[in-house]
This record gives C-alpha cells, structure tokens and sequence, in this order.
C-alpha cells in the first residue's frame, strides 16, 4: 500500500470519521439549504420561479451521477473517494459564494450533486467494511443520530451568520466540509478489502455499477423501498403548504415543527434501534407502515395544529424504524467486493424518492388538499407489506445459504 494511502495518525475506529462525517455533512446542508432561496431572490437576483429548478439542480447532479460513479469505492478505495468528495463538496459551496446568475448556479450546484452522490453510500460502506454484520442496524442508527444532530447545528449556526450576509452560510458549509477532509487524510485508513477475483470481468461496465438490474432480491427490495419513501416523502413536501393554506400557520412555526422532528430522530434513534433489536425485519416495517398511516389518517380526519404536531411524530419514529434497516439489509445482499455499488444503488433510490416525492405530493395537493392523504395510506400499506416480505424472504435465504 503506498504512503499517499496511508492516514497520518493511527486511528483504531475508522466508522467514527464516518460518524464525524455524517455531522459534517448533516451541519453543511443545514447551514445552506434553509436560507438558500432567499440568498437566490435578494442576493443573487433569481426568480423566484427559478429557485426550484435550482433546488433540482442540486438532487439532479446526484441523481445523474450515481449510477455511473456511486461504487467507485469498490474499484479505487473508500479512502480516496470520501477525501475527493467531501473536498469536492466544500470547494463547490465556497464558489457559490461567488457566483451569480441562474445558469453559474445550476452548474455549480450540479457539480456538488456530483460529489455528494459518492458520500453517504461510501459512508455507509465504511460503517459496514470494519463492523460486524450483527452491529450494522445499530451502527446505521448512530449515523442517523449524528447526521441529523448536524442538521440541527446547522440551521442554528446559519441564522446567526445570516445577520451579517447571506452568502456567508457558503462559506461556513463549505469550510466544515473542507475540514471534514482534512480529518479524513488525518486519520482515516483504508478499509477496502483486497479480494482476488476482485478485477473479474463481471465487475466491468454499467450493469456492475447497477446491481438492482441482475440481482433480482434487491431490485424487489428497492423498488418497495422507493414506493414507500415517495409516499413518506409527501410529509415533508405537502404539509408545510397544507400548514400554512389551511391552517393559517407561519413558516416560522412550521420551521420549528420540521426541527421538532429532527430532535426527535436524534434523541430517540438509538433507543429505538435498541428496543427493536430482537424484533423481524416484517415487524418493524409493518411498524413503519402503520404509524406512517397514523400520520395520514391524522391529517386527514383533523385540520389542526396538533394533528400537524402528532403526524410529525408518527412521520419521525417511522423514519427511525426503516432508515438503518434499509442499509443493513442492503449491505447483507452484498458481496464483498460490491459493498459500495449495492449502497450506492439504495442512494439511487433516495434520490429519486427526493425528486419523484415532493413532484407528485404537490401536484396531488394541487387538485384537494386531502388527496395526499387519501391516496398515501393505501400505497403505505401496499409498500409495507411488499418490503417486508422481500425482507423476510431475504433473511430465509441468508440463513439457508451454506458458510
């Protein structure tokens, strides 16, 4: 191994810069992504109408790019991707601070989407290359809390820099992210294993980089996966405009319902994790599925705050259930030597849910504003019920499978 792959301080716990990381990255977005649109509209001197399609931009670029770099990590390391990405990320958001115009923009923000679309699956396959397999659901949990802590920070952080200059939430995201860098040459090893059939010719061409299209488990897997999370997604796309329209609520207050929600991912995560350590993958989606039905029902049936305030805590613990199981069982699927492309298949997958979810819940609000409601609680239940048979049938075959 040469020199340059080599951290400079003996670190024992490599998935605690991967913790690190996810703050990082979780403080980074939360300190640019709230006071984004009114940097675009006052500063930067954007339509309003445009500032969605930039929003796009951002999740594009990610999008775009997944399936053809997301498991680069399997052929060149986690070490050198994690570096060029959050290093990539940080240099992209400082040059927003200098960039003016819709088209500068855009661009910019598709070049960060490209960076960032390596990140959390990478992550991920770091938290899975040095545990294991029994620690990954609690693992996963401790990356949620810690991404989510830093999503807290971040905003925090951000309406006190605002005071002084909106553009100056770039620079502090993109300083952490650069940071986060340097901590990563500091004490992150490699973790990649070298395998000997590692260079077969199967690995090769786009059909390596997407497992979901000849591994049919985990295409089933993802495409429950996703139904689910474009119907969960409508939470937070719809109700903010459900809040507002029909409740008559300010944007301030529905700012503290969403932080209400991120404190409670934080807080109760890892107890969660714990209490459900000995229960079936079908119960805990079963679980999932039920409170997520809760929360529909509830805005459904009642047009008040408190409606809003329990479907934000049926939406959290629902999030808590399925966030670490999905990487888990992912990374379960996986081969070895395909870790980072099977997690960057279940990135793909997020990424759409980001784009499909908030598309779609806003153009059924469009028509009533129940139809969001109406329409998610039986496709919550169907994508429930899907994902935890793939799941269950997963785990048969796991356990049938010979050492």
């Amino acid at each position: 191994m040469s020199k340059i792959s080599l951290p400079l301080i003996s670190f024992p716990h490599p998935q605690i810069a991967g913790f690190i990381l996810f703050f990082i990255a979780g403080f980074a977005d939360g300190l640019m992504v709230p006071f984004f649109p009114l940097w675009a509209q006052h500063s930067a001197a954007i339509p309003i109408g445009l500032i969605g399609f930039l929003f796009g931009c951002y999740a594009g670029g990610e999008l775009i790019a997944a399936p053809f770099i997301g498991g680069i990590a399997d052929r060149i390391g986690r070490r050198p991707v994690l570096i060029g990405s959050a290093s990539g990320i940080g240099l992209g958001f400082i040059a927003l601070f200098f960039t003016h115009g819709v088209v500068e923009t855009a661009c910019v923000l598709v070049i960060i989407g490209i960076f960032e679309s390596v990140l959390h699956p990478t992550i991920y396959t770091l938290i899975a290359d040095v545990t294991p397999e029994a620690e990954h659901r609690n693992q996963f949990s401790k990356a949620r809390v810690f991404a989510c802590a830093g999503g807290i920070a971040g905003p925090l952080l951000g309406a006190l820099i605002v005071q002084s200059n909106l553009g100056y939430v770039f620079l502090a995201s993109g300083i952490s992210m650069l940071c986060g860098g340097v901590m990563l040459v500091i004490l992150l090893p490699e973790t990649r294993q070298q395998l000997a059939d590692e260079d077969a010719e199967d690995e090769e061409g786009f059909s390596a980089l997407m497992p979901a299209f000849r591994d049919r488990r985990l295409a089933a897997l993802l495409i429950w996966a996703l139904l689910l999370g474009v119907a969960g997604s409508w939470v937070e796309a719809v109700m903010p405009l459900y809040a507002h329209n029909q409740l008559g609520i300010s944007s301030t207050n529905v700012g503290f319902l969403f932080t209400l929600g991120a404190v409670l991912n934080t807080l109760g995560q890892l107890t969660l994790t714990r209490m459900l350590a000995l229960r079936s993958p079908m119960f805990i989606i079963l679980s999932a599925g039920a409170t997520l039905i809760l929360a529909f029902a509830g805005l459904l049936i009642f047009s008040h705050l408190f409606s809003l305030i329990v479907a934000v805590c049926f939406y959290s613990l629902s999030q808590m259930m399925v966030g670490p199981l999905m990487p888990a069982a992912v990374n379960q699927l996986a081969p070895v030597r395909l870790r980072a492309t099977y997690m960057a298949a279940l990135s793909v997958v997020s990424d759409l849910r980001d784009s499909v979810g908030p598309a779609t819940g806003t153009a059924l609000f469009a028509v009533t504003f129940t139809l969001p409601w109406m329409i998610g609680i039986p496709i919550v239940a169907m994508a429930a019920l899907g994902l935890g048979i793939s799941l269950s049938s997963n785990n048969r075959s796991s356990s049938q499978t010979p050492e």
